[in-house]
């Protein structure tokens, strides 16, 4: 399903002996648009150091009752390789972590998830060794960090970054960026997939998209998540002329 990142902020996080904390943020790479982590936070219960839970151990998430369900204990979770609350995440830090857990990294392969795509729909499949190594430097960067980031269409830009669009069944994939074009178009806000960026630019903080501003002022509007169905995305994958993420490509 399709859900909002600030939808799960917030959302406990239920481990299999008890609670661990709730959803802060999350980590995800700007190669394949994913989320890598989800950054919980314990309260007073460990302190000075990030806690970071990847999708591999993420059982279920109950809208409803809105918590996440985790195939760890708080044991495992404290014991496991641990990362300043001040500190990036770096890979040296990654393979420790995944080391720890019997997991295969994501990096290793030309996939969401590795050498297998389907690798988050197959638990059985989760330690299978990777086949091959990948030609990419993955870089994390956190939800907060590029909150309000501007957008820049190849005319100018058009708006600022509000949220995420995460795909929280299966692949964790950023399927969209929610954009608010409210300084052009007020009170219109329009949905961008990851696949029509160009590039991230830190230093200019900003987003830079291959799509002009008349054709975002003139896509469907985005109102609700909750009417994020599949009639949505076709007719926006079809303004665009483009092929939804959905077609075996």
């Amino acid at each position: 399903m399709l859900n909002k990142a600030k939808t799960i902020k917030g959302y406990k996080l239920h481990g299999l002996d008890g609670e661990i904390g709730k959803v802060d943020e999350f980590y995800f790479d700007d190669h394949h648009w994913t989320i890598r982590y989800l950054v919980a936070d314990t309260g007073n219960w460990l302190t000075g150091r990030q806690v970071l839970i990847s999708p591999y151990a993420l059982i279920s998430v109950d809208r409803e009752e809105k918590y996440i369900s985790i195939n760890l204990t708080k044991k495992q979770i404290e014991n496991s390789p641990s990362l300043d609350s001040d500190k990036p995440v770096s890979q040296q830090f990654e393979e420790y972590y995944y080391g720890y857990y019997g997991w295969p990294t994501y990096y290793n392969g030309p996939y969401l998830w590795g050498s297998d795509f389907e690798i988050m729909s197959a638990p059985d499949k989760w330690k299978e060794a990777p086949k091959s190594k990948s030609a990419w430097d993955p870089h994390l960067r956190s939800t907060q960090e590029v909150s309000s980031y501007r957008i820049q269409a190849t005319d100018g830009e058009i708006g600022h970054l509000e949220d995420f669009i995460i795909d929280d069944e299966t692949t964790w994939a950023i399927r969209y960026l929610v954009v608010d074009t409210k300084n052009w178009w007020p009170g219109k806000k329009v949905l961008i997939s990851p696949e029509w960026i160009r590039k991230i630019s830190v230093d200019e903080l900003k987003i830079f998209v291959d799509l002009s501003r008349e054709s975002i002022n003139q896509s469907p509007e985005y109102k609700d998540e909750y009417l994020l169905g599949r009639d949505y995305e076709t007719g926006l994958y079809q303004h665009y002329n483009r092929q939804g993420y959905w077609v075996d490509k």
